[in-house]
């Protein structure tokens, strides 16, 4: 087994209320000078420019992650985790289904850029991302994990879209196994008031909208490597992700 530094929430120049600068090498590159060796992409709504990023972790050898911060009906954000990439991109070709009819204004929203592995235009999304789709928590779950992912409640110590400052609660009854929270010195006082915690597994993620957003090397997992290739890091990742405590 060896230390993964991992940084699983991360935001291309894709979601509008990212920097422009957020293209695939520029996420990867600054993830490798900063020490981190396990990277997921995760725009909201979308995987389109996970294919890209694929291309830059091969060059910084880090092992990547194809995933989605999905907006359900209720404005609640949920990771999606993606073990291959081509369920991820399958997951986008649906969620596009579920995309509300407002079309993105740039220069209100941000841009909405679609790259490649040169980071060169190639297209843009025109509905607007950052709007909620019109999947409910239930239905979205059973989406999601239809194609394969690995879902957990983003940056549940944050007011905006998470799920205890929209639900006020964690229900028991989604049997997640992961959260995500941006700050670790939060655990205390939410493993107070939810015991439900205690039973589960804690990631800390940067939802980097900036480059200096992106995690330091600080928080890791240990996974089995042997003999090593991204596929088998990946492959015990999930199989970890789906274990509780």
């Amino acid at each position: 087994m060896n230390p993964y530094y991992y940084d699983l929430h991360v935001h291309s120049c894709l979601s509008p209320c990212a920097d422009d600068d957020m293209t695939p090498n520029n996420i990867v590159g600054m993830a490798a000078l900063k020490g981190l060796t396990l990277l997921a992409l995760t725009d909201h709504n979308s995987c389109k420019n996970c294919p890209a990023f694929f291309d830059a972790c091969r060059s910084q050898g880090i092992v990547p992650v194809a995933g989605m911060e999905l907006t359900t009906a209720e404005d609640i954000h949920l990771l999606c985790l993606f073990e291959h990439l081509e369920e991820a991109m399958a997951f986008d070709r649906e969620v596009t289904k579920h995309l509300m009819s407002v079309k993105n204004r740039p220069e209100i929203f941000g841009n909405q850029w679609i790259l490649d592995n040169q980071d060169d235009i190639i297209g843009k999304e025109e509905r607007l991302l950052i709007s909620a789709t019109d999947l409910w928590m239930e239905d979205a779950l059973e989406l999601a994990k239809k194609f394969g992912a690995h879902v957990h409640p983003a940056h549940i110590d944050r007011e905006s879209n998470g799920i205890v400052a929209i639900l006020g609660s964690i229900p028991a009854e989604y049997e997640f196994t992961h959260f995500e929270f941006n700050c670790a010195s939060n655990f205390s006082s939410y493993h107070e008031r939810f015991p439900y915690l205690e039973t589960t597994n804690v990631l800390i993620c940067s939802d980097a909208h900036h480059l200096w957003d992106i995690n330091e090397a600080e928080h890791y997992l240990m996974l089995e490597d042997e003999p090593y290739s991204s596929s088998l890091v990946r492959k015990k990742l999930f199989e970890l992700l789906t274990r509780r405590k």
